[in-house]
């Protein structure tokens, strides 16, 4: 297991602060830098790591740091330096390390910590006999047990963010065929990036009940380590069964998430600006632009569709991954997805924005959004759908209804392929609206207003329509 502490400060924390603080273990300790000194590791005599730290980071975005850590009286708004210490407490002095490491930083620079119970300035010895502890079998700070077939990354924090520590982790299980698998209490939430990147088998949310033992955070399967992995426990069926506290009655019934899943495509030329459908949805349904983006949690950088192409661009013929974050009073968060393909350059979009009990989705706001994706901003594709779930768009560890279609709008390019005659003519008198030039026009499906299921019924049987054509 791990211990995660973070230091909150309105200066960067240089050289000679963090390795004062990597000296909360005394003289004997050593110090080791990985991925080119980006992260600095507070290391046992044998050399094993005991505490690693990664580099500060400057977040810029307001309400970040509410968002991920919650409204502590102490918690500092942007711009504030945050830098994350990671132990392990395979060896028992590895969270108090931690807690001292920036216990220390935020006492030279007037900063906090997160969590505050966490911090302290005192010298914490080595006394555990670290050849006694088993070796973990990899390099990766944010990997907790690795095997054949998992990676395993256990938190005990209240949300479970994408930080770039995770991202690393994803991608190296990944790179090597495992399995990213997640341990978290059953008070953890994740944030929807987290989620996302869950989402793919064999990824897996492992939630730790006192009650139940293991369970699928997503799914509610319940889990046996067996192995090297964790898998679903079947009965002489073959059948998953689901636990009791996935299935537990949810809390946050009046509240709501509308979701828009889009797609892009542009000509690959030198002009092309990268993000503007993504702020132009946003404006659109929320009165101002994306506040920030990052490729990882915390978001840091302020919102500019220049340097996200500039960070595509940089990366093609590889994709690019990134998060968009609203400003703090309305909920809204992205994901997006870049590609280089053969017919130009792809944007998939993710956008998902929340609402209480008190507060109406703009659902009347879609087509009109639609038309101006389609005509402006090269949408191929644009899902929209909604779903009861909590409005601050985390994700708990229980059933959560799936979300329910609105609208399918296809663009232009689109219509196109599959042809007028046969797009105009969908089944189920399904009534669609031509946006756009009339000789070239995209067309905006109305599917229904988010509260009956089997509105996916009729998306299935729409797309079966276009897709036969």
């Amino acid at each position: 297991m791990t211990k995660d502490v973070i230091a909150l400060t309105s200066k960067m924390p240089d050289l000679r602060t963090l390795l004062a603080g990597l000296y909360a273990g005394g003289p004997e300790l050593g110090v080791n830098t990985l991925a080119d000194g980006a992260v600095i590791q507070l290391c046992a005599p044998d050399g094993r790591p005991l505490v690693s730290v990664e580099a500060p980071i400057l977040i810029q975005v307001p309400g970040e740091t509410a968002r991920l850590l919650g409204t502590g009286p102490d918690l500092p708004d942007s711009p504030v330096w945050w830098t994350e210490a990671r132990a392990s407490t395979a060896v028992a002095e590895g969270g108090r390390l931690a807690g001292s490491f920036a216990g220390r930083l935020a006492t030279v620079l007037n900063g906090t910590v997160w969590p505050p119970e966490a911090a302290s300035t005192d010298v914490v010895p080595l006394a555990t006999d670290v050849a006694a502890v088993p070796v973990p079998a990899t390099s990766a700070p944010a990997v907790d047990v690795l095997t054949t077939k998992a990676a395993v990354v256990i938190q005990d924090r209240p949300l479970v963010t994408m930080t770039s520590w995770l991202s690393d982790a994803l991608r190296g299980a990944t790179t090597d065929d495992r399995a990213l698998q997640i341990v978290t209490p059953p008070t953890t939430r994740l944030t929807l990036p987290t989620r996302t990147a869950l989402h793919g088998h064999p990824n897996r949310w492992v939630v730790q009940d006192p009650d139940h033992g293991f369970y699928d955070g997503l799914s509610g399967a319940l889990l046996h380590w067996r192995g090297g992995t964790f898998t679903p426990v079947l009965d002489e069926n073959g059948t998953a069964s689901a636990a009791k506290a996935f299935t537990a009655t949810s809390t946050d019934a009046d509240e709501r998430q509308l979701i828009l899943s889009q797609r892009t495509r542009h000509p690959a030329d030198e002009d092309l600006i990268l993000g503007r459908a993504l702020e132009t949805a946003w404006q659109h349904l929320t009165g101002t632009p994306p506040a920030g983006w990052s490729t990882a949690e915390p978001v840091n950088l302020p919102w500019s569709t220049r340097q996200l192409t500039d960070l595509a661009r940089n990366r093609a013929p590889q994709p690019t991954w990134l998060i968009a974050v609203g400003h703090p009073g309305r909920p809204a968060i992205a994901t997006v997805r870049i590609t280089r393909t053969p017919a130009g350059v792809e944007e998939d979009i993710t956008l998902t924005l929340g609402y209480g009990k008190d507060e109406t989705p703009p659902l009347d706001a879609i087509e009109p959004l639609a038309e101006t994706l389609a005509t402006q901003h090269g949408l191929t594709s644009m899902l929209t759908s909604l779903r009861s779930a909590r409005r601050d768009l985390t994700i708990p560890p229980r059933f959560e209804a799936p979300p329910v279609p609105v609208s399918f709008t296809l663009g232009s390019e689109a219509v196109r392929d599959v042809g007028l005659a046969q797009a105009l003519r969908p089944p189920l008198n399904l009534s669609s609206s031509r946006l756009g030039p009339p000789t070239e026009p995209a067309l905006h499906y109305l599917l229904g207003d988010g509260t009956d299921p089997r509105t996916w019924n009729t998306l299935q049987q729409l797309t079966r329509h276009l897709k036969g054509a």
